[in-house]
């Protein structure tokens, strides 16, 4: 999964899936199907403007975003499992628009299919 790109970043305030974050999805998707063994945890993370529950409720909406992304090209729904995290484990706590744009992602990680959600 580190070859083909375990983030996907978006927008501030969105959970819109782009282009890049879709190429990346793709290969992602690609890895899974070659690879059924594998469960994804699609991890999602916020820092945008807005109250802790709003940046809980953003996050799992990218992570959903990705996993209905995932699902809409052939990976069962039962092999991924989302999860919104806000503002926990930020890349980096700043003020910089460049830093911040880091922490709105979310981070596939695998699992093979004996591990518990």
């Amino acid at each position: 999964m580190l070859n083909v790109g375990r983030r996907v970043f978006f927008a501030e305030g969105s959970a819109a899936i782009d282009s890049t974050a879709r190429a990346t999805i793709r290969n992602q998707v690609q890895w899974l199907k070659a690879n059924p063994q594998w469960k994804a945890k699609i991890q999602g993370f916020a820092d945008d403007p807005g109250s802790d529950a709003q940046q809980t409720a953003l996050s799992q909406k990218r992570a959903d975003a990705v996993k209905n992304d995932m699902v809409s090209q052939g990976i069962a729904a039962n092999r991924i499992w989302a999860k919104g995290y806000g503002r926990d484990r930020l890349v980096g706590d700043c003020a910089e628009l460049e830093c911040k744009a880091q922490n709105r992602r979310t981070v596939t990680n695998l699992q093979d299919g004996t591990e518990a959600q």
